[in-house]
This record gives structure tokens, sequence and C-alpha cells, in this order.
């Protein structure tokens, strides 16, 4: 599945190209998860203004309204000056005057919704829901604090619900919570001020090193050095300490970690 820094690679690839081109038609293919929201015809002669992210929705901001689209479990989008004629697995095209912008999705877990502006009920559905922007200035240590204060979820658990912070997928969790030495079951409103900045610090981090080698899929992941440093690794030695990376399930999630350098 695209995680956030899949999703935030995919937006710098084609917002620059694609940011003040005038939409000439849009085709869709099969349904996807959601309708569309509008006619297709409806869409040309609109401009596109820019290529927003929030969580892993892509915000294409239009002079009119804005198309959000999330790539599901195996989407991708690609944009070129044209593509060759679409295949069964093309559900949405979008053609501009700039070149061609098409969503590929085998299995249709993605979706492509029009919504007249940032205050429609759909997108406060699909959006009003989710956490802190991890990648944005305003990531508030303060506020991060606070929810894992108020949370007696796992600290795993929690990371991954997306309220408190968006975009913090399995293996980025896992990373993060070896950086800041905090084993993945300890409960979120046990960890002290101290260890709390240190985890707001490496989520940040692992996530801009994912988003420079240009995002990371569950079998490729590694860090800025070229290797992981816990996930999927169990029963291998800990870089930092040599002990066995320990491995434990958490709900349907494997959580990976070191039983010395991460403490409960």
């Amino acid at each position: 599945m695209p995680e956030l820094p899949e999703v935030e690679v995919t937006r710098r690839s084609f917002e620059g190209r694609i940011a003040g081109a005038r939409i000439v038609g849009a085709s869709l293919g099969k349904p996807l998860r959601w309708p569309l929201g509008c006619s297709v015809e409806s869409l040309a002669g609109r401009r596109v203004l820019g290529v927003d992210r929030r969580g892993k929705y892509l915000l294409l901001r239009l002079d009119q309204g804005l198309l959000v689209l999330h790539l599901g479990m195996s989407g991708s989008l690609s944009f070129a000056p044209a593509l060759p004629a679409g295949g069964p697995h093309d559900h949405f095209d979008l053609l501009t005057d700039a070149g061609q912008l098409r969503l590929h999705d085998p299995r249709r877990f993605g979706a492509v919704v029009w919504a007249p502006d940032d205050h429609a009920p759909v997108l406060d559905k699909l959006l009003g829901r989710l956490g802190m922007e991890p990648l944005a200035d305003d990531f508030s240590l303060a506020a991060f604090k606070a929810g894992l204060k108020a949370s007696r979820a796992s600290i795993k658990r929690l990371l991954l619900a997306g309220r408190l912070v968006v975009g913090v997928g399995n293996i980025y969790a896992s990373e993060a919570l070896f950086l800041a030495r905090i084993r993945p079951t300890t409960q979120a409103r046990r960890i002290g001020p101290a260890r709390a900045e240190r985890l707001h610090a490496a989520i940040r981090s692992v996530l801009e090193q994912a988003v420079t080698a240009g995002g990371s899929t569950l079998r490729d992941f590694q860090a800025a050095d070229g290797r992981s440093d816990v996930y999927g690794r169990e029963g291998a030695p800990c870089h930092t300490c040599s002990t066995p990376i320990a491995m434990v399930r958490q709900g349907q999630r494997s959580s990976f970690f070191c039983p010395v350098c991460q403490r409960p």
C-alpha cells in the first residue's frame, strides 16, 4: 500500500508540471470506491492551481473546487505529455494542455472525488478526523505530547490510527520507535517528556528519509544508511547492541523491536 512518503513523492513528481494547466477533458473507467461527485464534462475548462497533500490524499486544487485522489492499496499516478490507450486497470484520466494524468489501480480501492470547496461535507468526511501532518512546520510537539498523555492505547496502535499524527505506517512506526528507544507495546500515556520529544523528532526524520529515498514499500524499506534498524529483522542482531530483534503481533500488524534498546 502506498504510504505517506510514496504519496508525497508522487505529488512532487508532477505538481510543478500540472500547476497552471487547463483541463481539456476527463474520462472514467470502472467504478472506484466512491462516485466522482460531478460529471466529467463539467471539469473541462477548469484550471489546475496546484497539488497539495493531506495524509495519504492528494488534493488537486482547481479554480472551481478540487479533486481528491487516493491511491488505495495498489494505485499509482502517471503524468506525461501523452499516455497510451487506457487498459482495464486505468480508472481515471485527466487531460490537460500540459499533459495527461492517469490513475492506475488494479485492485480498485483508490478514489477520485470532486468537492466544491474546502468546507464541503464530503471533504470533512474524508479528511476531518486526520491528525497532524508530520512533515509540516506546524507539527506541534506540545500537541503531540498532549495526545500521548490522553491515550490509553499502546504507542504503536496510536501511531497507526492516524488520529494524532498521519502517515506513520507500520514500517515507519517500527523504525521511529527504535530511534526513540521506545518499545511498541508501551502505553502511550506512560511516555515521558524526554522520550516523547525523541519520538516526535524520530517520526519526522524517518519520513523525511523515506521521501528523500523516493519512497519505500513493505519489502524494500531501508534507512538513510542503507539498512532498516528493526523492521523485518526478527532474530537478526540489533545494529546497536547485537541483541536479536524480537517481533510481537499487535492486532493484525507485526511490530519489530530490540528488547534491550527499546524500554517498555
